[in-house]
């Protein structure tokens, strides 16, 4: 469903992804893991159409990015770190304008809108403004409507961070459910292990712009004797503390201009 091979992108003389490889299968919860700067928001960027590659080759679902953007991206729904919400309108108004941006027909969307709003639990609140939810609820809505589109690949970066353990665990119940019930291919980025380890199926780590280690949350461990997926990870990565990039703001921002182009 992903296909990545020796892909590189380069700023001026920094080079942020290092030529890498992977592949996503289809139906599969795929955690691609790193420590903060180590290439995984450019990666996202680059398999999201809001980077160009310095070099190397993408395809999703079969299709180029580079030569066949606007279709690449009816194929993912994207849910960033930070919220895209509006605040001002509804549960149902801010799937509903979703449903209307991604041409998903009126029939359609009224049962789709509803079937999604219910699995998330928020059908109740379905007339609330945005602005009155709880962070799990904001988020919990966000995932419904990226899937609203019935995308065949969904981008999670950072879906529960600032989450509560309850929320937490209410989230990745409801992706689980919809990755197999409806065979969506699920790529994610996490700083808690432990669920890396919970719900991946395979998992990619990223050190320095490198893939550094791909496999299950079992194999990995089996590689560096470790007991958990945390020790796996710091096993592969080192324990040095690394500086904080704050840039998902920004990626919303180029996700509003993406649509523009």
């Amino acid at each position: 469903m992903i296909h990545a091979q020796n892909l590189v992108k380069t700023f001026g003389d920094i080079t942020a992804v290092g030529g890498i490889d992977f592949d996503v299968r289809p139906g599969e919860i795929f955690a691609f893991l790193g420590p903060n700067g180590a290439g995984k928001t450019t990666t996202i960027q680059m398999l999201t159409t809001l980077l160009r590659p310095t070099s190397g080759s993408i395809t999703l679902d079969g299709l180029d990015p580079a030569i066949r953007p606007l279709d690449a991206r009816r194929r993912f729904g994207i849910v960033f770190q930070d919220p895209s919400l509006d605040h001002e309108l509804t549960a149902y108004e801010n799937m509903d304008l979703h449903g209307v941006l991604y041409h998903v027909p009126r029939r359609v969307r009224v049962e789709r809108i509803q079937s999604l709003l219910t699995r998330f639990e928020l059908w109740d609140r379905r007339d609330s403004r945005v602005k009155t939810f709880s962070g799990g609820m904001k988020r919990r809505l966000e995932i419904a409507r990226a899937f609203l589109h019935t995308p065949k690949i969904l981008f999670l970066d950072e879906p529960t961070l600032g989450l509560d353990p309850q929320s937490r665990n209410q989230l990745w119940t409801h992706v689980r459910h919809l990755n197999e019930t409806e065979r969506v291919t699920v790529f994610l980025t996490t700083h808690y292990m432990d669920e890396a380890e919970r719900v991946a199926h395979r998992i990619a780590v990223i050190d320095h712009g490198r893939i550094v280690a791909q496999g299950s949350p079992q194999e990995l461990k089996q590689q560096t004797g470790t007991e958990s997926l945390e020790q796996a990870f710091l096993a592969l990565t080192g324990t040095s503390i690394r500086d904080e990039s704050a840039n998902s703001a920004d990626q919303m921002r180029q996700v509003a201009r993406m649509w523009r182009r």
